[in-house]
């Protein structure tokens, strides 16, 4: 990537975990780059950014032994919510 690209890219970063801080309050954040085929990208030369918000216990035993998942919120409602707070923040297509 250009150095205008990765400065964009961080700048996009930034402005969604801003939005995923204002809708869903996380207590912190996992950040993850997969890079290449190998790395989890699936496409040579691609790479992609993971952000996913955390709270504080929210590591438990639930997927463990039940193989269960809690989602206290629908998966649309969250897009929903993210699209919103990112248009605010800047001019991206969600």
């Amino acid at each position: 990537m250009t150095k205008a690209e990765k400065l964009d890219w961080l700048e996009l970063t930034e402005d969604v975990i801003g939005a995923i801080e204002k809708t869903m309050r996380p207590h912190g954040f996992n950040l993850g780059i997969n890079l290449g085929r190998a790395g989890g990208a699936g496409i040579p030369g691609h790479l992609h950014f993971h952000v996913v918000p955390r709270w504080e216990g929210d590591s438990n035993f639930m997927p463990i032994l039940g193989g269960t998942k809690v989602i206290s919120e629908s998966l649309e409602s969250v897009y929903q919510n993210l699209k919103k707070e990112i248009r605010k923040r800047k001019s991206y297509r969600v």
